[in-house]
């Protein structure tokens, strides 16, 4: 199998590199070839792949800085995938693309269903919907799986910033109000990998969700890194309001993934077992 990757270094694409299964071949498509930032160059460069199928793992992705950069998030995370969905749909190439629980407006405490209503809080959720309805305008069959709270051993992630804030500090105040589901990005690639091969074998497409479990709130998350790390900082349980910062985050991040298990036959995977994964990668147990 045949498989075009955009995006080289972050979290998802670093992942999928390393985890390409026995016989596929995979093309990646850096930000040297295809900067998202240009639209057109992201078009030009989809039209000549040799692809069975496409995975998007590029995003604008910094949530506050977003807030005052909303037109550079929008040509990212919108008009270039709409340009990566119209030189696909063109080629006849079917894509996964990644995106987010920011799509949702946060509210209540049941899991969001992928044909729930949306309503993105801030900027950066804005621009991820944005991309999202550019594909379905596109035609291009495609998935687009949204997931929530990534961490992996490579860029930044929550879990690296509590182990460095964890080695410097004997305190920590962590939001116990935003409720959610880490995720491993080892776990996000398996799962990008497998529903591009579906998707090569001609499944039609749709909306999905995956998240780790079980769902947690940040304050549980870090009392888990910490659990399973040596560091033994204090965790002190804080509501949002009590740590406030330029983009809105929604309180309810729980994603119903039981569409993708019907579909794919893809789990939710335990994300404790990931963490251990990462922290031995970063030889932090």
């Amino acid at each position: 199998m045949r498989i075009a990757l955009f995006g080289s270094t972050g979290q998802v694409a670093t992942e999928v590199q390393r985890r390409l299964p026995s016989g596929a071949t995979l093309e990646v498509i850096g930000r040297d070839r295809a900067d998202f930032s240009d639209p057109r160059q992201v078009h030009d460069i989809a039209r000549t792949l040799e692809a069975e199928a496409i995975i998007n793992a590029v995003a604008y992705t910094a949530v506050d800085k977003a807030e005052s950069e909303a037109d550079l998030a929008r040509t990212i995370n919108g008009q270039a995938v709409r340009a990566l969905g119209e030189a696909a749909e063109r080629t006849g190439t079917p894509l996964v693309h990644i995106s987010t629980d920011y799509v949702f407006p946060g509210s209540g405490t049941a899991a969001w269903k992928p044909d729930d209503a949306t309503g993105p809080l801030g900027a950066y959720g804005a621009s991820k919907l944005d991309g999202e309805r550019a594909l379905g305008d596109t035609g291009v069959r495609h998935v687009i799986l949204r997931t929530s709270w990534v961490f992996s051993a490579h860029g930044n992630n929550f879990v690296k910033t509590m182990l460095r804030l964890g080695a410097e500090r004997d305190r920590l105040t962590i939001v116990n109000d935003q409720i959610g589901g880490p995720t491993p990005a080892a776990d996000i690639a398996d799962a990008c990998l497998k529903i591009a091969a579906a998707l090569a074998d001609g499944h039609p497409g749709g909306s999905h969700h995956f998240s780790g479990a079980p769902d947690v709130s940040w304050a549980d998350f870090a009392r888990e890194i910490f659990r399973q790390s040596p560091g033994t900082p204090e965790i002190v349980d804080i509501p949002t309001s009590d740590f406030p910062l330029p983009a809105p985050r929604p309180l309810n991040s729980r994603l119903d993934c039981s569409t993708l298990h019907a579909e794919f036959g893809i789990k939710r995977p335990d994300w404790r077992a990931g963490l251990q994964d990462v922290l031995r990668e970063l030889d932090a147990q």
